[in-house]
């Protein structure tokens, strides 16, 4: 018999990858938990980067000081949400450090540029980009922003607006890399002018995909009618939107795009269900979970390993409502799929996996799983992860021990 349920260690979290085509991709931020970066196969977004968050650990839709898309606050032990696999995206840094370095890589050969005369100013703004890029990556934050004021002021002096739109976007991702919300929220804010001064529409991919990084920091700074408002209409317009290009002949509209509506409906309903698991509104987060779980499977398979990942969480949300046995099956279909495709956050699944037996009382297994995924983080050098593995495994032996003192009072 399983004891009473107390929550295995606070996950790590995943988010959206898409697969990249050359010369289409598009990096998005994450929004909570360490470093991610989503790689969406956007032809319609024009290079522009949400930052998703951007999600980058974020939060990321997820940095280490709280993701943009899920406020960090300390959760009653019943509510502590297990680990969540992110992939090791993190390799720059902490969350949004990694997504806006990885934005800037996006930097190039994303604009048409229209005018001959133009050349040498447009030469200078891709220098100039690659500059901040490079900068970026090796932690030269502030020479970074200076480049990209170069680049803003001959983006200004050629009149060329598509550069400016994206100058303005690098910037606000640098701004939010650095932890400056606020500055980050303006310059999102009015890069999002630009772009629907420009004819944009509302529901353009690249416009919701700021919107959800503007929603992360709302998160972020307890604004939460706002984000909840935010995530509601990008799902809604997402959703309207697929309704649409489902009647549009390919002629009009390629199947690549429609699927990358799909992808950005379904990195919404991921980040919408880290921020309600949050604010412990499971219920509806499992629901949510479940449709990017859909998306996720529809579009790259079981096998991809955002699919794994989406498989976990919606594990882990199932763990946090008391249904033990269907997170079970859930994770445990995740760690197979992780274990047989070498996925780089195996052990973090097989920590949650081990959570999850534990929950349900299968006190052996749990310890021996809990060691594979020791061994594992030991490996990578996750300290943070051992010390959470440790913690479980100090969960279990208490419960184990409850147990056995139960079992001998009934006897």
């Amino acid at each position: 018999m399983a004891t009473g349920p107390s929550a295995p260690p606070a996950p790590v979290p995943l988010t959206w990858r898409g697969m990249a085509r050359e010369g289409a991709s598009h990096v998005v931020g994450v929004l909570s938990g360490r470093a991610t970066a989503t790689m969406l196969r956007t032809a319609g977004s024009r290079g522009l980067c949400a930052g998703r968050w951007l999600w980058v650990r974020t939060p990321g839709c997820r940095s280490s000081q709280g993701a943009p898309g899920a406020p960090r606050r300390q959760a009653p032990d019943s509510q502590r949400v297990p680990a969540r696999p992110t992939a090791q995206w993190e390799s720059g840094g902490p969350g949004p450090r990694r997504a806006a370095s990885l934005a800037l890589l996006a930097a190039f050969g994303l604009f048409r540029w229209g005018e001959k005369q133009a050349e040498t100013d447009e030469d200078q703004i891709i220098l100039l980009l690659k500059q901040a890029k490079l900068s970026a990556i090796k932690g030269e934050l502030e020479e970074a922003e200076r480049f990209l004021h170069q680049a803003l002021h001959l983006a200004q002096q050629s009149h060329n607006d598509q550069a400016l739109s994206y100058t303005y976007a690098q910037m606000a991702n640098l701004a939010y890399l650095r932890g400056d919300l606020l500055s980050a929220e303006e310059l999102y804010k009015a890069t999002m002018r630009q772009l629907l001064s420009s004819g944009r529409r509302q529901d353009d991919n690249a416009l919701i995909e700021m919107s959800l990084k503007l929603i992360s920091i709302y998160a972020s700074t307890e604004r939460h009618n706002l984000a909840v408002e935010g995530y509601k209409w990008c799902i809604d317009s997402l959703e309207e939107k697929l309704q649409r290009e489902g009647a549009a002949p390919e002629e009009a509209l390629s199947v690549e795009e429609k699927e990358n509506t799909r992808l950005l409906l379904g990195m919404s309903l991921d980040c919408c269900a880290r921020y309600l698991v949050s604010r412990a509104q499971l219920e509806l987060a499992g629901s949510m979970y479940q449709k990017a779980l859909a998306i996720a499977e529809e579009v790259h398979g079981e096998t991809h390993p955002q699919t794994v990942v989406l498989m976990n969480d919606l594990a882990t949300v199932l763990d946090l409502k008391g249904c033990h046995d269907q997170a079970y099956e859930y994770v445990k279909r995740a760690s197979s799929l992780a274990r047989e495709t070498g996925h780089a956050d195996e052990y973090l699944i097989l920590s949650n996996l081990a959570g999850i037996l534990t929950h349900r009382g299968n006190y052996a297994e749990a310890r021996k799983v809990y060691e594979e995924a020791l061994k594992q983080a030991q490996a990578k050098g996750d300290d943070m992860l051992i010390q959470r593995i440790g913690e479980g495994m100090e969960e279990l032996e208490a419960n184990s021990r409850r147990s056995r003192l139960q079992a001998g009072g009934q006897v």
